[in-house]
């Protein structure tokens, strides 16, 4: 996933999360809105629950994976996909199944 694609700074996750249009499973949370952008744009949070720091960045790398061939770039959407603690005791294809499935939300839920 190329940076361009990322929503980095925090004001950014603010306003997503505080726009409250969300989708739930047990492995994510997966925040949504619309932006001004011809792009979409990811954002990737790790709790410090999950793990020490090797743990949470193996995770976001694992995620953005993920992303990569899940989500379409194309649309105008902003994203925060939070990952929860089940995500541990899943396999990787597991969640990305469930990933997939949450994105489909997303769609019907604009």
């Amino acid at each position: 996933m190329k940076k361009l694609y990322r929503v980095k700074r925090n004001e950014d996750f603010q306003a997503i999360i505080k726009k409250k249009n969300s989708v739930v499973s047990k492995q994510f949370v997966v925040y949504f809105k619309s932006n001004e952008f011809d792009h979409s744009r990811i954002g990737i949070s790790v709790s410090k629950k999950l793990g020490n720091a090797v743990t949470r960045n193996k995770i976001k790398r694992q995620v953005r994976s993920m992303v990569d061939t899940i989500f379409d770039m194309n649309d105008a959407m902003d994203y925060v996909i939070i990952v929860r603690n089940q995500y541990l005791y899943k396999t990787f294809d597991e969640n990305k199944q469930d990933l997939m499935k949450l994105k489909k939300k997303t769609l019907s839920n604009r």
